[in-house]
């Protein structure tokens, strides 16, 4: 995810210091920017963008699988916990 999240910052500084090169003041040229820099990264990075999504998925299976297991627990739904 920090990758992406690197990526996509570069992204609008790349555009930024272009714009920049050809004289826009910095206001104009960041807002440009940020605007140019969002569509493009989803063509641009379309790998990282669904290795992240794919990371986040997995990450919310497992969380969801906790939470399912500690509500049961909760309610009593687990058997007898044996003694050894």
């Amino acid at each position: 995810m920090t990758l992406y999240v690197l990526a996509r910052l570069g992204l609008v500084a790349a555009v930024t210091g272009a714009l920049l090169l050809f004289k826009v003041p910095l206001l104009p040229a960041l807002a440009v920017g940020v605007v140019v820099a969002l569509p493009a990264s989803l063509f641009l990075f379309k790998g990282l963008r669904q290795r992240v999504a794919t990371g986040l998925n997995a990450r919310q299976a497992v969380r969801r699988a906790e939470r399912d297991k500690l509500r049961s627990e909760l309610r009593g739904d687990e058997g007898p916990v044996t003694q050894a």
